[in-house]
């Protein structure tokens, strides 16, 4: 397993990358998990629906090809895309849903936030039903891309210009929270963690 930690990035030039890693990967290519912020952006899924885009204004909305409806990435959310054949690993779909939200939760867990996922609304959601992290996914050859948004210490007015992900839902961020908010890369470590744990990558290198 590699993590990649990319810093801030443009939305359309890492999906471009993502699709062109997962095309180009083989049996002996390594997973990867690349952990990085995007420039503000609304991106509308598979499933999206226009209507749940209500005033994007200055912020541009680029389809694509995750499973979802709309979401927004900025500054200070962890975006987590992750990268891994599931077939070598044999875990299904579902598994991977499971297992990146149970990694969700237990970093928050780690700031003594109780948060859990819905099976039905699938994402992360904190215990007055305010929702704190997303996920879209893409399967394809059996390998992944795309994963997960997770709200750490950003602007949040954004997301009043769109039905985030098809759901009347508020959206919260971990440092509305707790007292004192850890710093973006420190919940990243953190997040990497639990991740690869839950992949059953005990090992893994950071680049």
């Amino acid at each position: 397993m590699i993590v990649r930690q990319l810093g801030l990035q443009e939305y359309s030039v890492t999906f471009d990358r993502m699709k062109a890693f997962n095309e180009q990967r083989d049996k002996s290519t390594a997973d990867e998990i690349w952990l990085l912020e995007h420039k503000p952006v609304f991106t509308q899924g598979q499933a999206g629906k226009e209507e749940y885009i209500l005033l994007p204004g200055d912020i541009p909305v680029i389809k694509s090809d995750r499973g979802g409806h709309v979401t927004y990435h900025g500054p200070g959310q962890i975006t987590a895309y992750i990268l891994i054949d599931l077939k070598r690993l044999k875990i299904g779909v579902r598994d991977l849903v499971t297992l990146i939200e149970q990694a969700l939760v237990d970093t928050l867990a780690h700031w003594q936030v109780s948060a859990a996922p819905r099976r039905e609304a699938p994402g992360v959601y904190i215990d007055n039903g305010d929702k704190i992290a997303s996920l879209g996914l893409r399967i394809r050859k059996g390998c992944s891309y795309h994963g997960l948004n997770f709200n750490v210490a950003m602007d949040m007015s954004p997301w009043q210009r769109i039905n985030p992900c098809g759901l009347s839902v508020s959206m919260t961020q971990l440092a509305d929270l707790v007292e004192n908010p850890p710093g973006i890369d420190q919940v990243s470590a953190v997040l990497a963690a639990k991740l690869c744990a839950g992949l059953g990558y005990i090992d893994y290198e950071t680049i």
